[in-house]
């Protein structure tokens, strides 16, 4: 690699970074009522992107195709800033929110192919407690195997009932391996929402599949088309794979985490684990479940106390109803969230998935 690439690598990198984890900010804390003030916290970060945009033509025919990935990253963050900043202007300024954040896995998506080759990319997508774990690093140094990494099976974008996977490099076959599957919220996919968990997955070791719902949203009414497919996915996943059978969780956000409930009750259900994030809940899910599978399921609730589409009030109910039917809860309300994915609550739930101490 020329001096000069490094040298534009080095300048454009660390602002690239720095306005992900910051509309990761956002993400996270966006509240309707408080959105200015969050934005006003993030501040301008992509403003030193911009500066640096102009450093990613020109370079050498050999290194063409890493530009053009960090040039995709690049216009996505910018996309999603912009799209952020006019969202209060917009009729539908919460739908427009939502917009603009989608812009963030696409970035992700076109950065993920360059971190076993650069460094700061690498350190970007692994749990910021362990970015200086030296056995940590030690396990991407070493070259991956074929059948590891970001994997796509139908899931092209506007596609339905494909799924998204990400394997860890550092995968052998010698042991079981956690799985995780993560359904998105209505009207979003799984490609998108396998990012909602690569970062952590990669960190603590553990399979993740991001299944996109048949219809437009999982089918939490009528004809029930998406746990077949589930299944399915599940069965084929296990084919390749080694996957721990007393280490499989089921999880979502909104729609999805309600999915979990519909699903994950059920008494043929091959899940091990629930997890529900953000998730509505019926009386009716426990009183027809089936009292053996309920008896004992571990159960991860979270919700958050600023939630404005499902009351937390509801999830409050959920844990004492599921409770009294015999299920072993674990429940976290988080104060400052409101209807979002807190993806600082993975690693918890990794390790509970483990049966290790919280």
């Amino acid at each position: 690699m020329s001096d000069t690439v490094t040298e534009n690598l080095a300048t454009m990198l660390p602002p690239l970074l720095r306005s992900l984890e910051t509309l990761g900010f956002i993400a996270r804390h966006f509240h309707p009522p408080d959105f200015g003030a969050v934005m006003d916290a993030a501040g301008t970060p992509d403003q030193d992107l911009r500066g640096a945009r102009g450093l990613l033509g020109g370079w050498p025919d050999e290194l063409a195709g890493v530009g053009k990935q960090l040039e995709t990253a690049a216009d996505a963050v910018v996309a999603a800033f912009e799209g952020l900043r006019n969202a209060p202007e917009q009729a539908d300024g919460v739908r427009a929110v939502f917009r603009a954040l989608r812009y963030v896995p696409r970035a992700k998506e076109a950065l993920y192919p360059l971190a076993g080759a650069l460094p700061p990319i690498n350190r970007y997508f692994l749990d910021p407690a362990l970015r200086d774990d030296a056995e940590l690093l030690a396990r991407f140094a070493a070259p991956a195997r074929d059948d590891t990494g970001v994997m796509h099976a139908g899931n092209e974008p506007g596609s339905r009932g494909g799924y998204s996977l990400y394997v860890p490099e550092f995968y052998t076959p010698e042991r079981a391996w956690p799985l995780v599957m993560a359904l998105h919220g209505g009207s979003g996919n799984g490609r998108n929402f396998l990012w909602s968990w690569l970062r952590d997955a990669r960190s603590h070791g553990a399979i993740v599949v991001a299944p996109t719902a048949m219809g437009p949203t999982w089918a939490l009414m009528g004809d029930d088309t998406d746990t077949p497919n589930l299944v399915r996915i599940l069965d084929a996943v296990k084919s390749r794979w080694n996957i721990d059978a007393s280490r499989m969780l089921l999880t979502g956000m909104s729609d999805g985490g309600t999915f979990c409930y519909v699903t994950g009750l059920e008494h043929a259900s091959p899940f091990t684990h629930l997890a529900p994030v953000s998730a509505t809940f019926h009386p009716l899910m426990a009183e027809m479940a089936s009292p053996d599978r309920l008896r004992g399921l571990p159960v991860y609730l979270v919700h958050g106390a600023l939630d404005w589409m499902f009351q937390v009030e509801v999830a409050r109910q959920t844990q004492l109803a599921l409770a009294a039917a015999g299920a072993d809860i674990v429940y976290r309300e988080l104060d400052d969230l409101s209807h979002c994915y807190p993806d600082e609550i993975n690693a918890a739930v990794l390790r509970w998935l483990r049966d290790e101490p919280r």
